[in-house]
């Protein structure tokens, strides 16, 4: 990707055509109709979809397994649901909008008066063209969303209120990809798939986690990387009852992957230390490639990194945004539709990830070989003719040098001097190759 052409867009604007913006955009198209939640037969659909494009393995863990301090639910499948009014018309209708069916609602066919479906009724009033995304994963309970317009127009009578689910023993499913590097160290990425039909809340992190991977896997790696798929919450808790201590040894860095999809600013959350490498990777891009980045704290958090960050996992976890979950207006309704995400926007925040992993694979500490300044001349790295102006053409090659004491590494440098890290890329290849830089091993 240029440098200086973050998007990867060509003169008129579009994307170029080996960019995956809009094939990543068609996949999201693909997924946005299935009704997900936290098990059941959505998030399996979701990722046999995906294993077509990456060779996901995929783990079944039973319902009643102790996970840390939580207990895997039963398993939640839904075929259909329905308001009938007094006159037998359809008035609100899951097959329509799967957000119209409170999450894990329990089976009923019953009829009953307003005043009693009033009670199972959910719309938000500052929103009345949207209907609200809502769930009682762990209460029994049922009920329906709708639009605060529709709740209005409600007239006194007899409803009848199917809700054709099925709560039973089964299982939890969580999808696993493991890319091994020259090394042990690992790079951990997890996105959740447990969302219904939202575009960027749910789709969009799933789908830029399954095209990194493929580039991921196209690639010279350093470091071995861990990408999974799981429900929000319950799987990323089980997952890490699992494979807790092996994270704890092994993970580098990690990235949470959600809410990558829109046009706005990009967010930035970080681990709950701070200042772990995938931190200073995030703040180092973004810095350079969008200084108009919003900067929230770990007391904003809201999705996974509340469990891999959390007390005794400490995991180096930090989440790279579009617009951050709960801060945009179309957070958890159906106005987070296919028109709020955009190839462009997929793919700006597909390229930013790239970077923040390149920087992480890239970064060394180096130490320069000789005392003093190096004769950079004979080596053919100076300006052959000297003026006024050579001096500009070395600037950033002298000052990395002056920096790479052994101390410092790559990212250290770049904050330092002021110049990007990949724009250090190809000085620290010449340097090194030149026998002036060499990296400090360990």
């Amino acid at each position: 990707m240029d440098a200086m052409n973050p998007f990867n867009l060509m003169e008129n604007g579009t994307l170029s055509p080996d960019d995956p913006g809009e094939s990543m955009y068609r996949l999201v198209e693909e997924l946005f109709p299935i009704c997900r939640s936290i098990t059941g037969n959505g998030v399996r659909e979701t990722l046999r979809i995906l294993q077509r494009h990456v060779p996901l393995t995929v783990h079944e863990v039973e319902s009643g397994t102790k996970v840390l301090d939580w207990t895997v639910p039963k398993e939640w499948n839904i075929r259909d649901a329905y308001i009938l009014d007094s006159d037998g018309r359809k008035i609100v209708d899951f097959k329509k909008n799967n957000l119209h069916v409170v999450g894990y609602s329990m089976p009923i066919d019953s009829y009953m008066d307003l005043a009693e479906l009033q009670t199972h009724l959910y719309s938000l009033e500052d929103q009345p063209d949207a209907i609200p995304y809502v769930t009682a994963y762990y209460a029994p309970r049922w009920g329906f969303c709708l639009t605060h317009r529709q709740r209005a127009e409600l007239k006194e009578g007899t409803y009848r209120v199917v809700i054709d689910s099925e709560l039973k023993d089964g299982s939890l499913t969580l999808g696993e990809l493991v890319i091994p590097g020259e090394s042990r160290d690992e790079v951990f990425l997890s996105t959740y798939v447990c969302h219904p039909s939202m575009a960027n809340n749910e789709l969009s992190g799933p789908v830029v986690t399954v095209f990194l991977a493929k580039w991921i896997a196209g690639r010279p790696r350093r470091y071995t990387y861990r990408i999974v798929f799981v429900p929000e919450t319950i799987g990323a808790i089980t997952y890490l009852s699992r494979h807790l201590e092996h994270l704890k040894r092994h993970v580098v860095a990690g990235f949470n992957v959600t809410c990558v999809g829109d046009d706005r600013a990009y967010s930035y959350l970080p681990s709950r230390h701070g200042a772990t490498l995938a931190d200073r990777a995030a703040l180092n891009v973004l810095g350079f490639k969008h200084p108009e980045f919003i900067r929230y704290t770990y007391l904003d958090r809201g999705s996974d990194e509340r469990q891999y960050c959390s007390p005794g996992a400490d995991l180096p976890v930090v989440s790279v945004m579009r617009s951050k979950y709960r801060e945009y207006p179309e957070y958890h309704t159906s106005m987070d539709d296919l028109s709020l995400v955009s190839p462009a926007g997929l793919s700006g925040a597909y390229h930013v990830l790239q970077d923040c992993i390149e920087l992480i694979e890239r970064n060394r500490v180096y130490r320069s070989t000789c005392i003093g300044e190096p004769q950079l001349g004979r080596r053919g790295l100076y300006p052959p003719v000297g003026t006024k102006y050579s001096h500009r053409q070395v600037v950033d090659m002298l000052n990395l040098i002056a920096y790479a004491d052994g101390t410092h590494d790559l990212i250290d440098i770049s904050n330092i001097i002021q110049v990007p890290a990949w724009k250090l890329y190809p000085i620290i290849e010449k340097l090194v190759a030149a026998g002036v830089l060499e990296e400090q091993s360990g």
